[in-house]
């Protein structure tokens, strides 16, 4: 018994070898998708700095596909462009017909114009005036030029905001700060603004700088500084309230020029200054002072370009905050946010590899997942103003559609050699081919059991058992396997599929594993019956000049449904077709000799073929295990219009090997 078991063991091994490759590959497929999970979970947990770098680069791409969106109205920038600072050029030629250039003549301007454009932007009606210059040093024009400045901002001091920067320098090991403000005599209370903001990995600006006094300029060791950063300050200048919100990324609006800008010398030139007075250009408007000419070299790295001037910048954020649209992470927990990738990697990777089989459909699943992935994250960031994990989750979901499509792939051409390995003994090659090929989507649907409606042949040597005692065993079997190796052929050359061999016997099936239309297969197997008739013919002649014994065939053939698939034991498996259709071939076949015809065909398969072919109705017949039913026979001439005459020498040489004397 422990030898019986133990054959039985290593047998189920044996078998079992041709799926460990599958097996391998399938285990392989998931713990890659577990490899991408964890790996993604992990990274987005901890918040490493590739990761944030890559969802950056998310929130540009989402930034850049929205497009520019309408900004605040009461936000003017006035702006110092190129052409304003070449109005001077036009003082300088000919000052006394543009004497209200004079304080903008050369670069640096005079604080007179600054107080002069100031003052007439609040008379106007502004509700604020920040100014992003730096007036730290006094006037290179005189201390008059500096009190000019003061009395207006003494005067409208509430309504103003001046700048004030932080900037370190030094070595990585000796790091030096300092704050930048104006000149004390420009300071009064509150009339100060942060200007810096927080620089991100990549470079670039995406968050307010509402702490940047606490985060960066406290820990550089400037402790007890308090100064709120430029849009604050011009808030609370403007007497605006911010509404409340959870996040801290700016809501930039667009390129540069999305926000309404003024040239600064309008303001200047009395031409242009009253067509902005009879616009109310500047009524109940926040107004900021600041540069756009590139030569002034205050340009930011931001979403939408890496050339926005400072002063639009500040223009984003202010408007951010006024309407309360700064952008939030969705979940500001990082571990939960990496268990939520975690959890969308495994998941889409289980989803996946449990409902599509195909590797090119899986891949195609994993990339639609991915996308459907990003637009979700593009609506949520775009209309929700909340930050979802897009780019690694995105990179996870198709590497892990990669992944199933590498090992899908290898496990499908194991299937297909599998299945070559299990055909080509009984399938020509091209047919063998055409199903690797033409049917490879369902190539491994072929192996498993399945109904399907065929034409069925039998063929057997008439008095073998006689034979097989009047020849030597060596004679025997080198001309038995002349004869099968002809019928195959025969078999074969029509796209038949080789069932078995049983003794003698020969089984074979037209329409399986493929099916090229009933009609088709039947026709493949009538020819390949006359086929067989004719290769025999052949071979007697052959033999009979050689003094060989002659061989006597018999062919049954029926169409009719039946079960396909790779049926058979631990230790031995093929494929094969069961069913009533194959006994009733069979019984067909056996009848051949009693009848004394070569080729015998039921009224199921003549009833596809009768256009094709000349028959001999042979009458209805009783099979053995069928008491049931009768079956009408035919006996095969040949195809129409081909001459009788093998068919009839056929008959007359079969009929006297039996001892039936030819009547007629």
């Amino acid at each position: 018994m422990e030898s019986n078991n133990a054959r039985k063991r290593q047998a189920s091994k044996r078998s079992n070898r041709p799926q460990d490759g599958r097996n391998f590959l399938t285990n392989l497929s998931y713990l890659l998708i577990g490899f991408w999970a964890i790996t993604g979970g992990l990274t987005t947990g901890i918040n490493l700095g590739i990761v944030q770098q890559w969802e950056r680069q998310a929130q540009v791409l989402f930034f850049r596909l929205r497009g520019p969106v309408n900004p605040p109205e009461d936000i003017v920038i006035l702006e110092i462009d190129q052409n304003s600072l070449v109005q001077g050029e036009f003082y300088q030629a000919d000052p006394e017909n543009y004497p209200e250039l004079e304080s903008i003549q050369a670069w640096p301007w005079q604080r007179t114009a600054y107080a002069q454009v100031i003052k007439k932007l609040l008379d106007a009606g502004a509700k604020s005036v920040s100014v992003d210059v730096i007036f730290d040093l006094p006037s290179s024009y005189g201390a008059a030029d500096d009190q000019e400045l003061q009395q207006v901002l003494q005067k409208y001091q509430e309504q103003i905001i001046l700048a004030t920067s932080f900037e370190s320098f030094g070595t990585e090991e000796v790091q030096q700060a300092q704050l930048i403000s104006p000149n004390p005599i420009f300071q009064a209370d509150k009339t100060l603004g942060l200007v810096n903001f927080p620089i991100d990995l990549d470079g670039r600006i995406y968050e307010l700088a509402n702490d940047y006094d606490q985060q960066v300029i406290q820990s550089s060791g400037l402790t007890g500084v308090e100064i709120p950063s430029f849009a604050e300050a011009t808030l609370r200048a403007a007497k605006l309230n911010s509404p409340p919100s959870p996040g801290k990324d700016i809501f930039f609006y667009g390129p540069p020029g999305t926000f309404k800008q003024v040239s600064f010398w309008h303001v200047l030139d009395p031409t242009n200054w009253e067509v902005h007075q009879r616009d109310q250009t500047f009524k109940d408007k926040i107004v900021l002072i600041g540069a756009t000419a590139s030569s002034l070299q205050d340009l930011k790295r931001t979403p939408f370009s890496d050339i926005l001037p400072g002063i639009e910048l500040h223009a984003n954020a202010i408007a951010t905050l006024i309407e309360g649209r700064a952008i939030a992470p969705a979940l500001p927990n990082t571990p939960l946010r990496g268990f939520l990738v975690f959890l969308g990697i495994a998941g889409t990777g289980a989803l996946l590899s449990n409902c599509l089989k195909k590797p090119v459909v899986l891949l195609l699943g994993a990339l639609g997942i991915a996308v459907a992935w990003g637009g979700v994250s593009y609506l949520s960031f775009t209309y929700g103003g909340l930050i979802l994990p897009t780019a690694l989750p995105i990179i996870a979901i198709a590497l892990t559609g990669i992944s199933c499509l590498a090992t899908g792939a290898i496990k499908e051409q194991l299937e297909k050699l599998r299945l070559y390995r299990t055909l080509e003994r009984y399938v020509a090659t091209p047919i063998v081919n055409e199903i690797l090929t033409q049917h490879a989507d369902d190539f491994q649907a072929l192996l498993k059991g399945r109904k399907l409606k065929a034409t069925i042949l039998f063929s057997d040597i008439r008095g073998f058992t006689t034979l097989s005692l009047k020849l030597e065993p060596e004679e025997l079997v080198e001309q038995l396997n002349t004869y099968l190796n002809a019928m195959v052929e025969a078999i074969l050359a029509e796209g038949g599929t080789l069932d078995k061999f049983i003794g003698d016997a020969v089984m074979a099936e037209f329409g399986s594993p493929i099916s090229h239309g009933e009609k088709n297969d039947a026709m493949r197997a009538i020819r390949a019956a006359l086929g067989m008739r004719r290769a025999l013919v052949e071979l007697q002649q052959q033999w009979q000049e050689e003094g060989q014994e002659l061989f006597f065939n018999g062919i049954g053939l029926n169409f009719g449904e039946l079960i396909a698939g790779d049926i058979g034991s631990y230790r031995r498996r093929e494929y094969a077709v069961i069913g009533d259709a194959v006994n009733v071939a069979s019984r067909v076949e056996g009848l051949t000799g009693k009848l004394g015809t070569d080729i015998l065909i039921t009224e199921s398969l003549y009833q596809l073929v009768q256009d094709e072919v000349e028959v001999v109705p042979m009458g209805e017949y009783q099979l053995k295990g069928r008491q049931e039913n009768l079956v009408q026979l035919y006996s095969l001439i040949g195809l129409k219009g081909e001459e009788p005459i093998l068919y009839h020498q056929v008959q007359s040489n079969l009929r006297e090997y039996l001892g039936i004397q030819h009547k007629g």
